[in-house]
């Protein structure tokens, strides 16, 4: 699947287009799968638990777009590219853009926003996008 959005990423700079590698793309997926079960743990503190669902939907959201060749050159773009790699839609995407911010809010600044309501959306965001992914590649 190619998209003339994902063509038009490549020509501004924020895609590269990259053959994507087996290994990588089962690695990515493994990993979000593993991060996303980890983040349902209602023992971890709720931060643990919001970076463990946010690096799992990254992963996956990246694996989406690397099985179709494409290498991002920021974070964002992973989510960014979402609605055309694995066609997610909007309101799913904006969850995960807000996230992204609070994500770097934490990371740069120290300050993290977050409440078990917006944990769970996070975590049911992730679920479409591994549902997406499992769908595209094939596999249960």
């Amino acid at each position: 699947m190619t998209s003339s959005e994902l063509e038009n990423l490549v020509r501004i700079g924020q895609l590269k287009m990259e053959p994507p590698s087996t290994a990588e793309l089962s690695g990515l997926q493994r990993s979000g799968e593993r991060r996303l079960n980890d983040a349902a743990n209602t023992g971890l503190a709720l931060e643990s638990r919001f970076d463990l669902a946010y690096n799992a939907v990254h992963a996956l959201a990246l694996a989406g777009l690397r099985r179709l060749g494409y290498r991002p050159e920021n974070r964002f773009v992973v989510f960014q590219a979402l609605p055309h790699s694995l066609r997610i839609a909007t309101p799913i995407w904006r969850v995960l853009a807000k996230c992204h911010g609070i994500r770097n809010q934490a990371e740069y600044e120290g300050f993290m926003a977050i409440d078990e309501r917006l944990l769970t959306d996070l975590i049911n965001a992730a679920g479409v996008v591994r549902e997406a992914l499992r769908k595209e590649s094939g596999h249960p």
